[in-house]
């Protein structure tokens, strides 16, 4: 069972289950922009290449460059979806 509005206060509660709403988005997302707040913060490794095997790239940036690549991707027409925590 994924829960659909997962509490996600920094880039630490960032987990597999806090993206599976990404995974049963249709159509299925081709790219997933991640801003973790005012700097880039690591993800586990295993997290990402579990979201590569269903498909999904994962771009970790700050927010303000996440946004900015959201948007760039939007134009280019890309199946592209966004977490953003606030800086």
């Amino acid at each position: 069972n994924a829960r659909l509005s997962p509490q996600v206060g920094s880039h630490r509660d960032i987990s597999l289950e806090s993206l599976s709403l990404f995974r049963l988005l249709e159509p299925q997302i081709e790219i997933l922009v991640l801003g973790t707040g005012d700097r880039v913060e690591r993800l586990h490794p295993t997290m990402l290449k579990q979201m590569r095997e269903c498909g999904i790239a994962v771009e970790v940036q700050d927010t303000a460059n996440a946004c900015a690549t959201f948007n760039f991707l939007m134009n280019e027409r890309r199946v592209v979806a966004a977490g953003l925590i606030p800086p």
